[in-house]
């Protein structure tokens, strides 16, 4: 017990000297040029040491915001915020993706068609085949993408026995629990999963979990830029790894999103029932309608 406590704690004070290393050598990281810059992210977005420097992050949020709630509402608001307008915007493929299917079976219908091309002087063009598997990509970004910002807007399917019977603190401390014990380590071990999956359909040699960062940088000098590009069929969509980038956002987001949950939760908890979806932006119908005050501005009414 006690060697676990100081392997925690040791990381975690550990976490605040590879912070102030990784700000003060950023071509370390950043200067993708060289390739033992590609190979420490893809080492360290996975390790240890990345980990206990998001903690140390959200545990240094939560306190100042503790001792100053303004703060921490500013956090909740920025997570959700971003949550919002990247789930919103990646919505709009769903609509792309009705078009783009009706344009294919009406130029398959019709015309016959065999290639599609689009753009102005130097058209993009792929066969129809390709544009068909492509719509995959749509349904891809939009469960990826606007998985968080549905949580946002309550739009999962909540089915429970007991949380909808409590009272509005019992709810908050569910709410709370749920973050720490279900969400964070969902997001951490999907993100551990997919980090590496992502990385290994991106260059060569090919990284994994198991490898040491010695390892990994020996690795670097066979280094190259190894992009997936294979078809599942004969002139089908050849652009996979796109999944696999997308699988890594879905992750970081979720993840984002469980954290700005528990900071929400603890707020509400703390400031009562009048602060229960304060500054909490949902998508209405009736853009005059405002839920929070229970005020029918159109019609001057009450709810």
């Amino acid at each position: 017990m006690l060697d676990a406590l100081g392997w925690f704690f040791g990381n975690l004070v550990g976490a605040v000297g590879n912070i102030f290393h990784a700000i003060l050598n950023p071509g370390l990281w950043l200067d993708w040029s060289q390739p033992e810059a590609v190979m420490r992210v893809a080492y360290y977005g996975a390790s240890v040491e990345f980990f206990f420097v998001f903690l140390l992050v959200v545990l240094i949020v939560f306190a100042v915001g503790v001792y100053f709630r303004p703060f921490l509402w500013g956090t909740v608001r920025g997570l959700e915020g971003t949550a919002n307008i990247i789930g919103r915007f990646a919505a709009w493929a769903g609509l792309l993706m009705v078009v783009q299917q009706v344009i294919i079976v009406f130029l398959q219908r019709f015309f016959a068609a065999v290639d599609i091309g689009v753009g102005f002087g130097d058209t993009f063009i792929k066969p129809v085949s390709w544009w068909s598997e492509e719509l995959k990509l749509y349904n891809a970004i939009i469960v990826c993408l606007c998985c968080a910002y549905t949580f946002v807007q309550k739009g999962h399917v909540r089915v429970d026995l007991i949380y909808a019977g409590l009272g509005y603190r019992a709810k908050r401390i569910v709410d709370m629990l749920g973050s720490v014990i279900f969400m964070i380590p969902f997001g951490v071990i999907a993100w551990l999963y997919c980090w590496f999956f992502m990385w290994r359909h991106l260059i060569t040699p090919k990284v994994s979990a198991s490898d040491t960062l010695e390892r990994i940088l020996a690795k670097s000098r066979a280094f190259r830029w190894n992009v997936e590009t294979i078809a599942f069929s004969p002139n089908g969509f050849d652009a996979y790894f796109l999944f696999k980038v997308l699988m890594v956002l879905f992750c970081g987001m979720i993840l984002l999103q469980a954290v700005a949950f528990f900071f929400r939760s603890f707020l509400e908890l703390v400031e009562g029932e009048e602060s229960e979806d304060k500054y909490l932006d949902i998508d209405r119908l009736d853009p005059h309608d405002d839920p929070a005050h229970g005020v029918d501005l159109a019609h001057g009414g009450t709810h």
